[in-house]
């Protein structure tokens, strides 16, 4: 008990059953109690024995107490209850006990204190003790899955969907295995040593993989390669996100690569290629390039360039934020995250597909074991929560966490780093030692020149490998020497003249290499003591490596002269115009191999490591590895390992099953499915939020702090291709044959290429546009057909038809009070109770009688008939309306006896009161309000209140409009029909009938059909979501622009127009469930259902709108319609006339229509009104109207108004307008330019024809003079940047004249 002022002194009595008395209580105390603390003073404790173990309501009296002379005090108590006991285990009695405790004074309703005389054992614990549940039960639990079948069929399923999975991640290993290789490019030349690994990564945007045939050149300090053509026949290559390998040869050393460039020849279904980085490796020095290239290749995105050249990346441009960012991120996903890399895996990575399913199998499991062992424990109350801002949780949350991570994390971590880090069992270490050496062999050796040549040698083969040789080497050093095909053609040189200029080529930069060997001399002897004191800096590497890249060249060429030597041997004098020609030739070759030996002893000796045999290919290459030899084994486990891991796994996923199936057993059906629920929501939410964050997080710490460049290894890489030796000449040629690969395609291609794919992607759009358009006005046509039902119409047919009997053009009071007794009851109350007329429509509440007055002496009365009238009663305005309360009989109320029953028929009512709206009558805009009488519930009552009504006047001569207003509900068609049924007078005494009833459907049928309509309107706002997404970029493109144009203008309508009507549409629902909660709680009252009908008339208003602008949407389809592009073109030329037309139509309509309605307005009911007549007259051109009224009026007169307006009107102005109209098409067809857009016609039909294996012939000949001229400029333009590019290539061939072999 807390007490506003302490100390406050009272009495407590609690009493059973009944309130306690002085005498009469269960227990009694008062208070404060002796303590130091408000708890202590102000707590009762009782104990079982204090209630006399009576079990019910108790009451409790509280008696302050009170000095003498004192009546009252002003203070403030609260009592809480609580319910508690103090008990503890009696291991004697096995049974819980609680002899010697009591509860103490401090408890609360999170604490209880317990005072024992005895030793009594209390426990904690520093861990959280899971849930429970004993393996010896499983077949009791297990006999309750028909019960609670949720958590053993999920944990079944899931078993059943790791089996899939598996099966479909074998397979797709099966795949990645062939992908992991290195393709041997088929157009190396056999002659050709020097090799270079190329690794091609394609980037993840989409549509970034290619079907075009795509071709590299390496542009170097010391040449450029051939340009080669990278196909792979065994694999798709360059799809998306994949990395492909392959090992370009060059006849010797480029030099340090300064660009590279990739053109293809935008074949192919989808021949646009988005390229990421490329890395190129010298795999004899294993020096590496990268060119993070990152560009579109494609005629139709970013640059439209099918041609690139990519200088290469710096260190800098390595590290940057953006490389390294996106480099980390791609690579975590692919293959760090154990979830996402079950789909991008690499394939090039150990850690299988199916061993990442199985991991993941296995962490699945565990964590949903983890979930339910700790699920629903009750939180200690003790507890004090942790605050770190806007994160609280409690030490045995914390505790959870770790526990849960103890079981979970460290086996499943052990699983996944035994399969990282497991060796195949086919690359170990001495099958890999085994075999390098006879992959070097096969490489090097099958390209040395054979020992047995073709003997079908000739002289022209002869010529050309000479020719071969001149051209490698006329592509590295500026020289004078004629190196062309033309110039070289077998027939017309004679092979000792090619020779003598080999041969002059070769003494030349003979001496040029003397010179040089002198100067490195030199350099060593300058150098050398320097080295001796320790300055390491001095080395001359540069040196070394430029007589290393020297001797490569030099190797080449001997090897080449050997080849060219073994082939004269063949041939013979024989085969030679003179013996003299074939004895000249060999004395060339010797002396040309000569040379070349002493320039290879002259480089070896000057070598740190001389190595004089390196005349072979064989020989080089052993060398070479000899000089960088690696270790093996990277390390890692054995092979054997793998089996732990899946022992693991298989243990891991059956025990953490078995268990989860047994707690899910435990738990019950309604906890099982609680806990599914929160497991699933927590299991996404970490895989598709918090890791993707951990991994992005990690990726800018990454490229911020640590800045590295991570190295692929390609070690374990297999090279498959396919090894020719020289004799394979002829197949190099038929390799090469076809030339468009191998260079880029020509600017009229390019050209003529971007044309098309304009052509198709504007075909395509135009298709998806209109199949679009079909598929949003079918979903509009479906809501706007569900909205509205057939059967409305008759049901307001019915309704009206029996409530207008006995109704007449002009009624009195009395006749209305008569059809009142008479139709009006004899239809709200039929044969059935609760249903009006024939029983098929249930009457919703009570029928409800309102009229609208106007005040006594409303208006004023001209002097002269002041004596004989009176009184003057205005007709009905707001301004005159009475709003005034009375008694019966409209007298007078006096004050104090007015009712304040709002129900009172003489007392005014607001709007808001009768939850209504202003009405449109025939005659004005009544107000909501008014004077309210209800009919009902039953014919008797409603009866009664007539004759009440009638009896004391209630319809007088101030009476100006009675409403009967009602709502019912069919059934049989699921419709609500709110009924409003008006008598209106304009203050002359005779009332008019009108009605206006609204059908609605409150409630969706059930059936299959409604389902349908959900769906269609749920398509309709995604198409709204689509169309709005189109007018945003179209909006961004465009910016203001966008608004001036017509059909932009149109979208947005129709934009806007849906979301109103999807705000209408809700907030019809709102109201419909407000006035039925309202009917359900006021049955016995008039529900209004006015607003609802209001907000489903507004609904109506704006899909009939929507459906007429989407009906106009058709004709902007049409536009690639000749006809359609023509007549809208002529509207457009004679918009100017047609304005001024349109306003003279406008000004004559209104004039004869206000003649008219002031000439016939006060006799003819089809001018009473402005508007009316306005009507009459517009009906008048058409056709529809009625002679004889006016003209037996008023013959002369209505004769010349209605003769003179269909002179005018008809014949001259809408003539005159309708050859406006022909002379502007005239024109039009004159000077009308056919549509850039319709040949996108053509290619539509023809898209469409070969889908259905149909052929199309277009007939029309869309090649024009003008045309040509033009589009013959832009390929010259076209030309011009080609050449561009072709100089951007050159900038990399080196310029010095001292490059030498």
């Amino acid at each position: 008990m807390v007490p506003s002022n302490d100390p406050l002194p009272f009495k407590l009595f609690l009493g059973y059953m009944e309130f306690p008395t002085d005498t009469n209580y269960v227990a009694m105390t008062e208070m404060p109690h002796q303590g130091t603390t408000q708890e202590e003073r102000y707590t009762w404790v009782l104990e079982p024995k204090n209630l006399k173990g009576n079990i019910g309501v108790h009451y409790l009296v509280v008696r302050p107490i009170v000095g003498p002379g004192i009546k009252s005090i002003n203070a403030n108590l609260s009592i809480t209850s609580i319910t508690t006991a103090c008990k503890f285990w009696n291991e004697s009695k096995l049974d819980w006990s609680d002899h010697g405790c009591r509860v103490g004074v401090q408890t609360t309703h999170l604490v209880t204190q317990c005072l024992c005389n005895h030793l009594t054992f209390f426990g904690s614990s520093f861990f959280v003790t899971p849930n429970l549940v004993d393996p010896s039960r499983t077949a009791e639990l297990f006999a309750t899955f028909a019960e609670n079948p949720v958590v053993v069929c999920f944990v079944g399923a899931l078993f059943v969907v790791y089996l899939l999975a598996a099966v479909w991640a074998r397979r797709k290993d099966i795949q990645d295995v062939a992908k992991v290789k290195v393709t041997i490019l088929e157009d190396n030349d056999p002659m050709d040593e020097y090799r270079y690994l190329l690794s091609v990564s394609t980037g993840h945007r989409r549509g970034a993989s290619t079907s075009s045939q795509v071709t590299i050149t390496l542009l170097g300090t010391e040449g450029n390669s051939e340009p080669h053509h990278l196909t792979d026949p065994e694999k798709c290559v360059f799809e998306r996100g994949a990395v492909d390998l392959f090992q370009l040869t060059a006849p010797f050393s480029l030099g340090d690569l300064q660009g590279i460039r990739l053109w293809h020849n935008n074949s192919g279904s989808h021949p646009s290629w988005y390229v990421g980085n490329v890395m190129v490796q010298d795999l004899q020095t294993e020096q590496k390039w990268h060119f993070l290239c990152n560009s579109w290749l494609a005629i139709d995105i970013a640059d439209c360039s099918l041609d690139q050249v990519f200088p290469v990346s710096s260190e800098m441009d390595l590290k940057r934020f953006s490389n390294l960012f996106f480099m980390k991120t791609s690579k975590d996903f692919s293959d760090g995250h154990l979830w996402y890399s079950v789909i991008s895996r690499p394939p090039s990575s150990t850690f299988t597909c199916v061993q990442r399913v199985s991991c993941c199998f296995s962490l699945l499991l565990c964590t949903m074991l983890t979930s339910i062992m700790f699920y629903g424990i009750p939180a200690d109350p003790s507890e004090q929560t942790m605050d770190l801002g806007h994160f609280e949780f409690t030490w045995q949350q914390f505790m959870i966490g770790v526990q849960s991570s103890l079981i979970m994390f460290p086996v499943n971590i052990l699983i996944v780093s035994i399969f990282r880090n497991t060796r195949p069992r086919e690359t170990s270490c001495w099958k890999r030692r085994k075999e390098k050496p006879v992959a070097l062999e096969q490489t090097s050796v099958s390209q040395t020149p054979p020992t047995n040549v073709n003997v079908n040698v000739t002289l022209e083969t002869v010529i050309k490998d000479i020719t071969r040789i001149a051209n490698s080497l006329s592509k590295t050093v500026k020289s004078n020497i004629p190196c062309t095909e033309s110039e070289f053609g077998p027939g017309q040189v004679d092979i000792n003249a090619v020779l003598a200029v080999v041969e002059d080529f070769i003494k030349q930069n003979n001496k040029t290499s003397d010179t040089a060997q002198s100067k490195t001399q030199s350099f060593h002897n300058l150098v050398q003591p320097q080295l001796t004191e320790g300055s390491a800096s001095m080395h001359p590497a540069s040196t070394v490596e430029g007589i290393q890249k020297k001797s490569n060249k030099t190797q080449y060429l001997y090897r080449q002269l050997c080849h060219i030597n073994k082939e004269l041997g063949l041939l013979g004098p024989s085969s030679f115009p003179s013996p003299h020609s074939y004895s000249q030739a060999l004395q060339q070759v010797q002396g040309m191999m000569g040379v070349l030996e002493d320039q290879l002893f002259k480089f070896s000796a000057n070598q740190d490591e001389p190595t004089q045999k390196k005349l072979s290919p064989a020989e080089s290459a052993d060398g070479d590895g000899s000089q960088k030899k690696r270790v093996c084994c990277h390390g890692g486990l054995p092979w054997w390992f793998i089996f732990f891991g899946w022992l693991l796994v298989i243990a891991t996923s059956v025990v953490a099953g078995y268990f989860t199936m047994l707690y899910g057993l435990k738990f019950g059906k309604e906890r099982s499915i609680s806990w599914l629920i929160s497991m699933s929501v927590s299991f996404f939410q970490s895989i598709l939020v918090i890791q993707p964050l951990k991994v992005l997080c990690l990726a800018v710490f990454f490229a911020l702090v640590i800045k590295k460049v991570d190295e692929e290894d390609y070690q374990n890489v297999a090279f498959v291709g396919n090894y020719r030796n020289l004799g394979d000449c002829k197949d190099q040629h038929t390799v090469r044959q076809d030339r468009s690969l191998y260079e880029p395609p020509p600017a009229a291609d390019i050209e003529r290429m971007r044309r098309n794919r304009i052509l198709e992607q504007k075909a395509f759009a135009l298709i998806r546009e209109i199949l679009t358009y079909m598929g949003f006005i079918w979903m509009l046509l479906l809501v706007a057909y569900s909205q509205r039902d057939p059967n409305a119409f008759y049901l307001n047919q019915h309704i009206r038809n029996s409530f207008r009997r006995n109704i007449t053009d002009s009624m009195s009071l009395g006749e209305v009070f008569t059809w009142a007794n008479t139709s009006l009851l004899s239809n709200l109350f039929g044969v059935y109770p609760g249903f009006i007329t024939d029983g098929n429509s249930k009457l919703v509440g009570n029928a409800r009688l309102r009229q609208l007055r106007v005040q006594k002496n409303s208006c004023e009365i001209s002097g002269f008939m002041l004596q004989l009238v009176p009184d003057c009663n205005a007709p009905y305005s707001w301004e005159v309306e009475d709003m005034g309360s009375y008694g019966p009989g409209w007298n007078p109320s006096v004050e104090g006896n007015t009712s304040t029953s709002t129900s009172s028929p003489w007392k005014y009512q607001t709007q808001a009161q009768l939850r209504s709206y202003p009405i449109w009558g025939k005659m004005a805009l009544y107000r909501a309000g008014g004077f309210v009488a209800e009919l009902g519930p039953d014919l008797q009552n409603a009866g009664s209140t007539l004759e009440y009504l009638f009896r004391n006047k209630w319809l007088d001569m101030y009476t100006r409009a009675i409403f009967v207003e009602f709502t019912v509900y069919n059934a049989n068609v699921n419709l609500f029909c709110i009924v409003t049924l008006l008598l209106e007078t304009a203050a002359i005494g005779a009332f008019q009938f009108s009605s206006e009833l609204h059908s609605v459907r409150l409630y969706q049928s059930a059936g299959g059909f409604h389902v349908f309509v959900m769906v269609a309107e749920i398509m309709y706002m995604l198409f709204i979501l689509y169309y709005m997404f189109l007018q945003g970029k179209l909006m961004k493109q465009q910016r203001w622009a966008y608004f001036r144009s017509k059909w932009n203008l149109l979208e947005l309508t129709i934009i806007l127009l849906s979301w109103s009507a999807v705000a209408i549409f809700i907030k019809r629902t709102l109201l419909g469930n407000r006035d039925m909660t309202y009917y359900h709680n006021h049955k016995d009252q008039f529900p209004s259902f006015h607003e609802t009908a209001t907000a489903d008339s507004t609904l109506q208003y704006l899909i009939a709108f929507l459906v007429l602008l989407t009906t106009v949407k058709l004709w902007h389809l049409l536009r690639l319609n000749p006809k359609m592009n023509m007549i809208t073109a002529t509207l457009q030329r004679a918009w100017s006339d047609i304005s001024g037309f349109l306003l003279i139509i406008v000004i004559m309509f209104l004039a004869y229509s206000t003649a008219c309605n002031v000439i016939y307005g006060w006799k003819i009911s089809s001018y009473r009104t402005l508007a009316n007549a306005l009507v009459t007259i517009i009906s008048l051109q058409i056709g529809i109207f009625n002679y004889g009224e006016v003209l037996d009026d008023t013959p002369l007169l209505g004769g010349l108004v209605v003769g003179s307006c269909i002179v005018f009107v008809t014949f001259v102005v809408l003539n005159l307008f309708i050859s406006v109209v022909l002379m502007a098409f005239n024109q039009e067809q004159i000077y009308h330019k056919p549509s850039d857009e319709e040949e996108i016609v053509d290619v539509m039909l023809k898209k469409i024809c070969s889908l259905f294996g149909i052929t199309y012939k277009n007939t029309k000949d869309t090649q024009r003079p003008d045309v040509s001229s033009d589009s013959g400029l832009t390929l010259n333009n076209s030309r011009n940047v080609l050449n561009n590019s072709s100089v951007d290539v050159n900038i990399f061939q080196t310029s010095d004249d001292s490059a030498d072999l």
